[in-house]
Formats: structure tokens, C-alpha cells, sequence
């Protein structure tokens, strides 16, 4: 059987990832789209591993999936299902740092939280290219609505399918 890609909109907290998840379901009604972020899990290395497994069963069927949630390579470098995808392709949802930190003041984060999710946010900028393989896309949502944020990641999928 023909190995399928493995699409992940990741991010830092606050971009838009679980947003964009509902609008994605409705625009790629081919392909299966999970905000990763509904299955709570005290172990998140295991619950990565998981939602591995879950793609790579869907795509037994020939169909696609999407993974939107936090997730870079180094989490599932050693994962069990990595190598039964022909490639994992990662398109980062980024906002400059007023409106991350806004929009998760507005969600009752604590300051310390902020400032980890914005070192993260950095570091997936500086490492787009280094650290992912193929180098990641990123798509800043500062100023984009999710219908425009989803349009985008829906035309980017299209394109590496």
C-alpha cells in the first residue's frame, strides 16, 4: 500500500489551531480533522504517539488526515508509527506577540505561561527550516480571519496531497 502524507497545523497556544480545526473539517470533507487537543491525557508523549496510530489507521482507507495541535518532529522522532507516513508536513500558525498574549490573557493564563508559549513561538520561527524536514510553512494569523487562516491551509494541503 502507498504511504500517505501526514498534515499538522501546529503553533504556539493562542494562534488559531483549534479554531481553524472546525472550519477545516467543512472545507476538506475528504479528509479527517482532529483538534488534538479534545483528548485530554496526563502523558502528552503517549497521547502524540496515539494520534499517530489514529492517522495511520485512516489512511489504510486512502484518505487523509489532519492533525492540528501542538507537535514538532522531536515529539515523535521515536514514535512507533512515524515511518508509515511518506512524509509529515508541518504549517505553523503564528500571531505577533500583542495578540497571542491577548488572546490568552483573555483565557486566564498566567503571565509565566504567556512568556513559555512566546519563547516557543520563537523557536518555531528561528527552526522552520533546520528542525523540519520538509522546512515548515508558516502562516501568520494576526490579521487573517480563520475563514482566510482555513482557506490557506486548505489550498496548502491540496497542494502536497
Amino acid at each position: 500500500m502507498k504511504k500517505l502524507p501526514l498534515f499538522v497545523v501546529t503553533g504556539a497556544s493562542g494562534t488559531g489551531k483549534t479554531t481553524v480545526s472546525s472550519l477545516l473539517r467543512k472545507l476538506l470533507p475528504d479528509f479527517d480533522v482532529f483538534n488534538m487537543d479534545s483528548i485530554n491525557n496526563i502523558d502528552w508523549q503517549i497521547a502524540k504517539e496515539n494520534w499517530l496510530r489514529i492517522a495511520y489507521s485512516i489512511s489504510l482507507s486512502g484518505r487523509g488526515t489532519i492533525l492540528c495541535g501542538t507537535m514538532v518532529p522531536e515529539n515523535i522522532k521515536t514514535a512507533e508509527y512515524r515511518d508509515r507516513f511518506d512524509k509529515i508536513l508541518y504549517i505553523n500558525l503564528h500571531c505577533n506577540d500583542q495578540t497571542r498574549e491577548q488572546r490568552l490573557r483573555a483565557r486566564g493564563w498566567e503571565e509565566n505561561l504567556i512568556a513559555e508559549y512566546k519563547s516557543f513561538a520563537d523557536w518555531l520561527l528561528m527552526n522552520s527550516e533546520q528542525a523540519f524536514d520538509p522546512p515548515m510553512t508558516t502562516l501568520d494569523t494576526t490579521m487573517l480571519s480563520p475563514e482566510k487562516a482555513a482557506e490557506y491551509i486548505k489550498d496548502w494541503v491540496r497542494s502536497h496531497w
